[in-house]
């Protein structure tokens, strides 16, 4: 858990956890190649800083970094479409390279031929990715009542088709698993010394301050109706803290906030705070959020973050559980981006795409780490909040523009992928999780939306 305390000196090296600064704890049939062009990652219009970060990471030139983005994009969305089509045989898809060239598993033969013609790589596997999910979701709920000794993290690891239990000796996971009633055979056991804590310390990957007490990062600017905010990581406060800005100015105070389970909270800020759609670019520019699209496994990302600055990786694995100190967290996103305390709550962005709120790791920006976020669209859910971007309407609870032929679907609303909405006369089923944006709708973004 990275959060910082005020009067803290940054160390050398950070134990796994929650990025804060603080005196808190430690702690059917479907199209599966839909139109490349849908406006999802903005790819020709990524922030100088972005590209700057990408290149110093990634050792990515500018041009090849969009490049990148936009590939990354496009496989999204066959992979989306893919995901739909194979049904029950799903076993997951990740990308790779700078060309994020697609790699879709399957548990059905059968499938190969589809998922080829769809210009992915084919593999069969032994297990869906529903059938790993779900032994996952049981040791989530094993460690909801009582957290494990001595297993910091467990997730679905899509490219070994494997739930990975990390653990610090191996009695524990036997006793973890049988808890769970999880079958071995479902299970790669790794073993790790890292101890989990969080990383505590209206732009996003902007400093704030909890009560004078310590600091965490601003994840992303939001809206509750005309009330604007930040959502962050839920260890940096509970409800009630009061909370003043990077120049130490009274701002808000956390409205809501879970931890452990989850690692969300949002702040309500003053009418002297307005919500911008940006992330501190930290000198090399900002970058400016247009939504909150799910980037798939092996896809670029990067952090913002109070203490450390731009800072970029890949996603290794989404839906993820880790142990800190004060508990566990679960559905949290796995990345090899480093953090530092301080950098708790920061932005985790794709492109121009939000992704999550820094919640904690391992390992610090000058030696690497192991970093996970919290994704963003859940907290968005669970608060009623609407994400701030470029195409945020001044008052997300006016009416629908009348020209619009109705339906359900609504901007500003999360979805998550699965749901079903109507458009006019026609019904829609959401391929991949975001927050729909004005003019972002079902009939324009076929990235995001299949007809039925």
């Amino acid at each position: 858990m990275l959060r910082r305390r005020a009067s803290a000196v940054c160390t050398a090296t950070v134990a796994v956890g929650v990025l804060a600064l603080a005196g808190l704890t430690g702690t059917a049939s479907a199209d599966p190649s839909p139109a490349p062009s849908a406006p999802v990652a903005g790819a020709e219009q990524l922030s100088p800083g972005l590209l700057k970060a990408m290149e110093r990471d990634l050792g990515l030139s500018a041009d090849r970094a969009r490049s990148r983005v936009g590939a990354e994009t496009r496989a999204a969305a066959v992979a989306a479409g893919l995901r739909h089509s194979l049904g029950a045989g799903f076993a997951g898809a990740r990308v790779s390279g700078d060309a994020a060239e697609l790699t879709v598993a399957t548990t059905d033969a059968a499938d190969t031929a589809r998922i080829t013609e769809a210009g992915a790589r084919a593999v069969v596997v032994g297990h869906s990715l529903a059938e790993l999910t779900s032994a996952k979701a049981a040791l989530d709920r094993v460690a909801l009542h009582r957290a494990p000794e001595d297993i910091p993290v467990w997730y679905v690891d899509v490219r070994t088709n494997r739930v990975v239990v990390e653990a610090g000796r191996g009695a524990a996971t036997d006793t973890f698993l049988a808890a769970a009633g999880v079958p071995r055979k479902l299970v790669t056991v790794s073993q790790s010394a890292g101890v989990p804590r969080t990383f505590t310390d209206l732009r996003g990957g902007d400093a704030y301050y909890m009560n004078g007490t310590g600091r965490c990062s601003i994840g992303f600017p939001v809206k509750r109706g005309t009330q604007g905010g930040f959502v962050s990581a839920g260890h940096c406060g509970t409800p009630g803290v009061s909370t003043s800005g990077y120049n130490q100015q009274a701002q808000g105070s956390f409205q809501g906030s879970t931890f452990p389970g989850r690692d969300y909270s949002w702040v309500a800020a003053n009418t002297g705070w307005t919500p911008r759609p940006l992330v501190n670019g930290y000198g090399n520019g900002d970058v400016t959020v247009t939504g909150s699209t799910e980037a798939l496994e092996g896809s670029s990302v990067c952090r913002s973050g109070s203490t450390t600055g731009w800072h970029c990786g890949t996603v290794q694995q989404r839906n993820s559980s880790v142990t800190y100190q004060e508990g566990t967290v679960s559905g949290v996103t796995r990345t090899n981006v480093c953090a530092e305390p301080g950098d708790s709550g920061g932005s985790f962005i794709s492109g121009s795409q939000a992704q999550g709120v820094t919640s904690g790791g391992t390992g610090n920006c000058s030696q690497g780490g192991t970093t996970y976020f919290q994704p963003v669209n859940p907290a968005l859910q669970a608060y009623g909040l609407t994400l701030v971007t470029s195409g945020t309407p001044p008052d997300p609870t006016d009416p629908t523009d009348p020209t619009e032929p109705g339906g359900s679907w609504a901007a500003g609303t999360v979805y998550a992928a699965g749901d079903v909405v109507t458009y006019g006369s026609a019904g829609y089923r959401c391929l991949q999780g975001h927050q729909a944006q004005a003019g972002w709708t079902p009939v324009n973004v076929p990235a995001l939306w299949q007809a039925l």
